[in-house]
């Protein structure tokens, strides 16, 4: 099961703050609603147009019209003092989007740290399930040496991606008639560093040598090269 760690932890902050917040204004009131009332109310509250911005990598949600205030405002107003009753609530509910905000906000370092964008660590944590398979033709058959890449994760550093150089030596090997593919397998079955989510999933490409990774992401590609071929069996 894939699991956002950090996005979980900011979602018990952000309830805690307002569950604490809401007893504050609870222990305060003089004629008290009942709290599974509240609790609904709060909740609908929470609801807003709203406009999404990709910040560091991480979705911050920016809330700007009380959608859920506005209905439960047209709801409750027929009814004497209700409006009034959890009219605190509802708003807090609404302020409840800034909290949890804030709460992510606060929560994008520790990402970063956990989860650095650039190591080959964050992507690939365990391989012991792992294996290779041939995507191209001109793969070879051969197998995964799940120690040799399990010993270098942690030590890979990214390296630059030469795509111009890659495709004029593919198109170069293709002009001879010889097809051949830099990347032509595909490593499947390891796991990713636990709590990272889906952003972390990733498909992995081994160059022909058996020493180069392709990390692609859904937003990067990151290149690896270890010291030892991570391919055994009929590799070069």
């Amino acid at each position: 099961m894939i699991v956002d760690f950090i996005a979980f932890v900011s979602l018990v902050l952000g309830w805690l703050i307002i569950g604490l917040l809401a007893l504050s204004i609870y222990k305060k009131r003089v004629n008290k609603p009942k709290l599974w009332k509240v609790i609904i109310v709060i909740y609908i509250g929470l609801f807003s147009f709203s406009f999404n911005l990709d910040l560091f990598g991480t979705l911050i949600k920016f809330a700007i019209l009380p959608l859920g205030v506005w209905v439960l405002y047209f709801v409750l107003k027929t009814k004497e003092n209700r409006w009034e009753m959890y009219r605190r609530y509802a708003w807090l509910g609404f302020l409840g989007n800034y909290i949890f905000l804030g709460v992510t906000l606060l929560t994008i370092p520790l990402q970063h740290m956990l989860y650095p964008q650039d190591e080959a660590s964050t992507y690939i944590a365990n391989v012991k399930h792992a294996e290779i398979i041939s995507t191209h033709s001109s793969g070879e058959n051969v197998v995964l040496k799940q120690d040799t890449l399990q010993k270098q994760i942690n030590e890979l550093e990214p390296e630059s991606i030469h795509a111009q150089t890659w495709y004029y030596d593919i198109s170069t090997i293709n002009e001879k008639e010889n097809i051949s593919e830099k990347f032509p397998y595909q490593l499947v079955g390891f796991t990713p560093k636990w709590g990272g989510g889906k952003k972390y999933v990733s498909n992995i490409y081994v160059e022909s040598d058996g020493k180069g990774l392709l990390i692609m992401t859904p937003k990067q590609q990151l290149y690896f090269r270890t010291d030892k071929s991570v391919l055994g069996g009929e590799s070069k």
